[in-house]
């Protein structure tokens, strides 16, 4: 049966994952892919393939993106172009995102 809800409860119980993982999918359909994310003390990810998006659900923040730091907090929205690098710092114990991934490697092309 095809899930069409996630709810965030649910997200969050499948971090941290087996091997101590700050983020989970837990939505794929196409090339859509949604991931809870819940950094603790440092963010360490890389640029991804795909364009992306961030969804704050609770905590803030600074989001450096593409070389410009921007303050975040709950219920912004965030977009990363596939290939940019980025990252949070200095964001709260309590920072929780829904990341959402979508189209194809290298990014959209507009």
């Amino acid at each position: 049966m095809k899930k069409y809800k996630v709810s965030l409860a649910e997200a969050l119980s499948h971090i941290p994952g087996v091997d101590g993982e700050r983020f989970a999918v837990v939505f794929e359909h196409g090339s859509l892919s949604v991931e809870i994310f819940s950094p603790q003390v440092v963010d360490t990810q890389k640029p991804h393939k795909r364009d992306e998006v961030y969804i704050v659900v609770q905590g803030s923040g600074e989001f450096l993106c593409d070389g410009q730091r921007q303050r975040f907090a709950a219920g912004d929205f965030l977009f990363v172009p596939a290939g940019v690098f980025h990252r949070f710092e200095n964001f709260t114990d309590d920072l929780i995102l829904w990341v959402i991934f979508y189209g194809p490697q290298g990014g959209e092309k507009i």
